[in-house]
Parts: structure tokens; C-alpha cells; sequence
């Protein structure tokens, strides 16, 4: 689980240097809808204490398309870490739902995603459809 933690984090510093983030649930939603084939990677995050039924709701959707659109899925349970990694500094985000996009088609695909998109392939195979990541400590 480490490496597949230390994979988000660089993967997602990497998309937030390049611009490919999009982090909030209504943003999100409206990026998958507008344009789908964009989307790489998507991330969900919840407190183990979170109940909040509309959040819930939102993330059953949100897996349903992703199932639908061939877009590799995880869960994150350290809202606060994830906001760390990518929210603006001393700015709290709605970083519920990040959704990672495609890199422009003439740059590298970053080595990072790619691993990560293995690892859900991988997780897959033994019907964990959501698989858990640990972001690492700081």
C-alpha cells in the first residue's frame, strides 16, 4: 500500500503543476459530463467519521460513471492529507471528489498514473472495484 500512496501523491503534485486538476464533487460532476474522455483518474475522499448521506449519494453516481467510462477509481480516507496535497496553500478545498485529466497528447505520460491505473486494473481482478489508498505522511 506505501507505493501505491507514494504513486497518488506524485501523481497528483504532477497533474496540480500541470493544470490537469479538478478537485470539488460539483466540478468534477461537470467535467465528466462535458467531456469525459478527458477524465484519467478519479479520487474520492471521506473521514472514517464522515456520514453525510448527499456526499454518499454523490459518490455512488460519480462510481457508477466511472464503471461506465472506463475511468480508474480509488478511495482516500485523510480528507485533511489529500487537502494538503491539493489545495491552495492555507486554503481549504472541497477535495471530496479530484479528478485527474489526460496529459496533452504530445507531452510523457507520467509514469506515476500509470502505475496507479495498473493497480486498479490489478485490484479489479479480485472484485475490489474501489480500492483503498493511504496517502503517506509528509
Amino acid at each position: 500500500m506505501v507505493k501505491e500512496g507514494k504513486s497518488l501523491s506524485e501523481a497528483l503534485l504532477s497533474a496540480k503543476a500541470e493544470g490537469r486538476l479538478t478537485v470539488g464533487v460539483y466540478e468534477c460532476a461537470k467535467i465528466m459530463n462535458e467531456d469525459p474522455d478527458s477524465v484519467s483518474f478519479c479520487l474520492l475522499a471521506t473521514d472514517d467519521f464522515e456520514c453525510d448521506v448527499a456526499l454518499q449519494i454523490h459518490f455512488t453516481l460519480i462510481q457508477a460513471f466511472c464503471f461506465d467510462n472506463d475511468i480508474s477509481i480509488v478511495r482516500v480516507n485523510d480528507l485533511k492529507r489529500l487537502n494538503a496535497l491539493v489545495g491552495a496553500k492555507g486554503q481549504l478545498e472541497d477535495a471530496h471528489c479530484v479528478l485527474i485529466t489526460n496529459p496533452a497528447e504530445d507531452s510523457w505520460e507520467d509514469p506515476a498514473l500509470e502505475k496507479l491505473h495498473l493497480f486498479c486494473e490489478e485490484s479489479r481482478s479480485y472484485n475490489e472495484w474501489v480500492p483503498e489508498i493511504t496517502l503517506p505522511e509528509r
